[in-house]
């Protein structure tokens, strides 16, 4: 029962963790072409559930971002602002070459090409498009994540607040956004 940092895991981290990884309820924000393989992953042939992936209907009740697609700079600003009023733990999964690399887009005026500059990204799957085998292999990956206790990304956008606001605020030119505080 140890993490990745040489740190034990107290038996109700370890508890935690152990049901976090059980019950993830995912908020799938579909800005591409990527958005149709989700179905596809929930339906009973790749059952998804059986690894405790759910849908949820707000961001207040999702634990997991999932961003499948490119991003243009106009749905960078809504990313953040969803990724913001989840609660804590949250984790990001980026989906597809898109949010890795622009994918290809990448050399598009308009399009965010290393999301892990603006939000915290946990996981990528890679692919264009990614099939449902996977996205459930990097659910899978973000559940080990959870259970070692190193997917910590949330706490890190906390501690970079600064860095990741000069980010958004390069691309985003009408800012008009809360400035949290936690």
């Amino acid at each position: 029962m140890t993490s990745n940092n040489k740190d034990k895991q107290t038996i109700v981290e370890y508890i935690q963790n152990w049901s976090r990884k059980h019950s993830l309820f995912v908020m799938a924000y579909g800005t591409g072409c990527g958005a149709i393989e989700i179905p596809a992953t929930m339906t009973s042939r790749y059952d998804a559930e059986r690894f405790g992936i759910r849908g949820a209907a707000t961001p207040r009740q999702a634990d997991v971002l999932l961003i499948t697609g490119y991003l243009a700079t106009k749905t960078l600003k809504r990313v953040i602002r969803v990724y913001e009023q989840m609660q804590d733990p949250k984790y990001v999964i980026g989906f597809g070459s898109c949010t890795i690399n622009g994918g290809m887009y990448y050399d598009s005026y308009n399009t965010i090409n290393a999301l892990d500059r603006y939000i915290p990204v946990d996981v990528y799957i890679n692919g264009c498009m990614p099939r449902p085998e996977a996205v459930i292999s990097g659910f899978v990956q973000l559940q080990k994540q959870i259970a070692e206790g190193t997917a910590n990304n949330a706490a890190k956008y906390k501690e970079n607040l600064e860095w990741y606001r000069a980010n958004q605020k390069k691309i985003i030119k009408n800012w008009r956004m809360p400035d949290y505080n936690w």
